[in-house]
C-alpha cells in the first residue's frame, strides 16, 4: 500500500548526537551508525520503513553541508537532489521550513494536495507495522481536518529525558487513539514525570510530525513569521542550481528554535495519535539498554561476546567489524562502550555526564576524537 502520490517524507538528520559518545563523533554522528549491530544504520533503517509507503523521490533528508557524502553512501536509492543541506545547525523549525519550500517547488501545481511525513533519522521503531499503521491514520486525519498531527508514545516509565504530550478525552464521532493536544511539557523532574503517569493522560512526544504543507505553512505565518518570510521572499530558488546560495542567505538571518517551541506549543490545532509502536529516540545509552538483548543477568550487549562474572543490568557495545570478547566480572549497572580510540565505562545512573564529557572534550582534544 502507498500514501497519496501527493505525499512526502522528510528525514531529519543534522544532529551530532553528544550523547552517543565515543561511538557518535561529530563527522560521523548516531545517525549513520549500526548501534544494533543489524547491518543498517538507523538512517537506513528510518529510510526503510518510510520508502514501504513512499517511493523515493518523494523522500528528501535535511541534514548538515557535511554530512552530504554520507547520506548519499547511507541511502544510495535517493536521488542526490533530495539531499538538502544546512549550511549550519538552525533546530528543528529552519529545517521543517526549508523542507516545505522545496517540496511546494517540487509539488508545483499540487501543493495543495501535499502532505508531509516528518521524522528523525536516528529512532528505533521495532513495530513496523504498528508504525506504518499510525501513519496512515494520521495522514487521514491530516486530509480531512486542518490539524497538526504528532505522533504520542505510551509511556512505560516517568522519563524525565522526554518530552511529554497531554491530550483530551476521545471526541464522538472521532477515532479515540486521535486526540486534540492540551498541553506540551519538556523534559519534567522525576516527581512530576511520576504524576503524569499515574494521571494516564500523558504520552511522550515522539518529535514524528505529519501535517498538511497548507496547514504546516498557515502555521509557520501565524507563529513564525518572520522565518516564513525569510524562505518565502527566496522561493523561486528552490529546486533550481539557486538553492543553496539562498539556503546561506535565510540561515544567517534565522532564529534558532525547535518545532515545538515555535509552533506546536502555540498552534490552537494540534492533535496527537496515541501510539504503541516500540519507539526509542536512542538518546542515551541507557535507552539503547531497553531495546539489546539481555543474558539471564540481565546484561545488554551489541557486537560482543561477553564472558561475565558477578556482573549484572551492564551494557555492553563494541564498534569494529566482528564481535569483540568482553570479559568482566563485580560490574552492576554501567555503561562499558568500546572504540578503536576510545573507551567509556560510566555508571548508568550517571550517563547525563556523557554530554558534559563531550563539551569539555571538545575543547580540550577537538575532533577525531569528538
Amino acid at each position: 500500500m502507498e500514501s497519496s502520490q501527493y505525499t512526502y517524507a522528510v528525514i531529519m538528520a543534522g544532529g551530532v548526537g553528544t550523547r552517543f559518545w565515543p561511538m557518535s563523533r561529530s563527522a560521523r554522528p548516531k545517525q549513520f551508525l549500526d548501534i544494533l549491530g543489524t547491518g543498517r544504520s538507523l538512517i537506513r533503517m528510518t529510510y526503510d520503513r518510510l520508502n514501504q509507503r513512499i517511493p523515493a523521490e518523494r523522500i528528501l533528508v535535511v541534514t548538515q553541508e557535511r554530512y552530504r557524502a554520507q547520506v548519499s553512501e547511507h541511502l544510495p536509492d535517493l536521488p542526490t537532489e533530495n539531499v538538502l543541506c544546512e549550511p549550519f545547525m538552525r533546530n528543528t523549525a529552519p529545517c521543517i521550513a526549508y523542507a516545505n519550500h522545496w517540496v511546494a517547488a517540487k509539488a508545483g501545481a499540487h501543493a495543495a494536495e501535499a502532505a508531509l511525513v516528518v521524522a528523525p533519522a536516528d529512532h528505533l521503531i521495532l513495530d513496523e507495522a504498528g508504525f506504518l499503521e499510525t501513519m496512515d491514520l494520521a495522514l487521514n486525519q491530516t486530509r480531512s481536518t486542518q490539524q497538526l498531527v504528532t505522533l504520542g508514545i505510551r509511556p512505560s516509565r516517568p522519563d524525565t529525558g522526554y518530552g511529554y504530550i497531554q491530550f483530551e478525552e476521545a471526541e464522538q464521532g472521532i477515532n479515540e487513539r486521535i486526540r486534540r493536544v492540551r498541553t506540551f511539557t519538556e523534559k519534567p523532574s522525576l516527581k512530576i514525570a511520576e504524576e503524569f503517569i499515574d494521571s494516564g493522560d500523558f504520552y511522550w512526544n515522539s518529535g514524528i510530525f505529519i501535517w498538511s504543507l497548507a496547514n504546516i505553512t498557515a502555521a509557520f505565518e501565524a507563529h513564525l513569521p518572520d522565518m516564513q518570510a525569510l524562505f518565502t521572499e527566496r522561493a523561486e530558488a528552490f529546486a533550481t542550481p539557486n538553492e543553496g546560495q539562498a539556503i546561506a542567505e535565510i540561515y544567517g538571518d534565522c532564529e534558532n528554535i525547535s518545532i515545538d517551541y515555535g509552533i506546536m506549543e502555540k498552534a490552537p490545532n494540534v492533535s496527537v495519535v496515541l501510539s504503541d509502536f516500540g519507539w526509542s529516540d536512542l538518546g542515551t545509552w541507557a535507552s539503547l539498554y531497553e531495546k539489546l538483548g539481555h543474558d539471564e543477568a540481565a546484561n545488554g550487549t551489541a557486537n560482543v561476546d561477553l564472558q561475565a562474572t558477578e556482573s549484572a543490568g551492564n551494557v555492553i557495545v563494541a564498534d569494529g567489524a566482528s564481535k569483540k570478547l568482553v570479559a568482566i566480572r563485580g560490574l552492576e549497572g554501567f555503561i562499558v562502550v568500546d572504540t578503536e580510540d576510545a573507551l567509556l565505562i560510566c555508571p548508568k545512573s550517571e550517563e547525563q555526564w556523557v554530554k558534559s564529557l563531550v563539551t569539555t572534550l571538545k575543547v580540550e582534544r577537538g575532533e577525531p576524537l569528538v
